[in-house]
């Protein structure tokens, strides 16, 4: 018997996997289900390519974690870019929200994740020792903890602070236009670029 009145086996199980994506309900699953299937062989091969060439060709630059297609990602080789700044995230994400404002010109380094005992996460798995190797060629003058202002987030900053307070760089957070608890994804581009401008001295 068939779910939800579709009709039809082959139609719900595309509408259940476009519903496992983030912020798609079934209704607009279904539209976007419905979308596909009026389209041509060709067209559904080229948009099924796109992802599994992305999933099995994707590449994570040695550097800072962010996507690249081979080696060194554009962002950690380009020469015009500030590589006196890294800027510590949690996720590909907050680079993208952050780029997006045209406020800032450094480097980033993407941790994956926060310290989140509850998920089983501990300082361990994420790449913070990684850090602490790029603060030691000398190059690095600031690094900006651009972390999730929720307690997670707060904890994963004051553990990534202890281990770097004793090098040569200046530590600095985004100013408190985000609010508490707040994920930089969902924080408008004027509010997070005022706060990437106004960033103010990390105090633990």
């Amino acid at each position: 018997m068939f779910g939800r009145n579709y009709n039809s086996a082959l139609l719900e199980e595309a509408v259940e996997q476009f519903a496992t994506l983030p912020g798609v309900g079934r209704k607009t699953a279904l539209r976007l289900a419905l979308h596909m299937l009026g389209r041509d062989s060709v067209g559904v091969e080229r948009f099924s390519n796109a992802f599994l060439n992305l999933k099995s060709g994707i590449r994570y630059c040695p550097e800072c974690n962010m996507i690249s297609d081979d080696g060194v990602c554009p962002i950690c080789s380009d020469s015009k870019r500030d590589h006196s700044v890294i800027c510590v995230v949690e996720s590909l994400r907050d680079v993208f929200s952050i780029e997006n404002t045209g406020q800032y010109n450094g480097l980033y380094h993407i941790l994956g994740g926060i310290i989140s005992p509850m998920d089983g996460i501990g300082p361990a798995d994420l790449p913070i020792q990684e850090l602490v190797g790029r603060l030691s060629g000398g190059t690095v003058q600031e690094v900006v903890l651009a972390l999730s202002t929720g307690i997670e987030g707060e904890t994963t900053s004051f553990f990534i602070y202890k281990q770097i307070s004793h090098l040569p760089v200046t530590v600095t957070t985004i100013a408190r236009g985000v609010g508490f608890g707040d994920d930089l994804e969902y924080t408008d581009e004027l509010t997070l670029g005022r706060s990437m401008q106004n960033r103010q001295p990390f105090k633990p």
